[in-house]
C-alpha cells in the first residue's frame, strides 16, 4: 500500500463499461521527507485510482497498485491499476505525528 493525498477527480463520459458509476479520482503520492523524516510531502507524478469509500479532495488516503488494486472487494474483474483502499486518520514515523500535523 501507498500513501497519497487527493487533489481531484477525474471524469470520464466514455470508458469501459465494468467502470461505469465508479469514482475516479486524483492523486499525488506523499513520501516521507528524507531531510525531515518526520514530515509527509508531496512525490512526483500523479495516479488515477478508483475510489470505493468516498475520499474526498485534500484527504490522505492509502491506496494499492497493479494486480494489488484488483485484490480489492469488488474490483477482481475490472480494467483497474489503482484502487483507494483506506482514508488515512493519522501517520506516525520515528514517534512522532507527521499527519495530521501537531502543532
Amino acid at each position: 500500500m501507498l500513501l497519497a493525498r487527493v487533489i481531484g477527480s477525474v471524469v470520464s463520459t466514455k470508458k469501459d463499461a465494468a467502470l461505469q458509476g465508479r469514482k475516479l479520482l486524483l492523486l499525488r503520492p506523499l513520501v516521507v521527507d528524507e531531510a525531515k523524516p518526520t514530515e509527509l510531502r508531496a512525490g512526483t507524478g500523479t495516479v488515477v485510482a478508483v475510489d470505493t469509500l468516498g475520499a474526498g479532495e485534500g484527504e490522505t488516503v492509502l491506496y494499492c497498485q497493479g494486480s494489488s488494486a484488483r485484490q480489492a472487494a469488488g474490483m477482481q474483474s475490472l480494467p483497474v491499476d489503482a484502487v483507494i483502499t483506506g482514508i488515512v486518520d493519522a501517520v506516525d514515523v520515528q514517534n512522532r505525528s507527521v499527519y495530521p500535523a501537531k502543532k
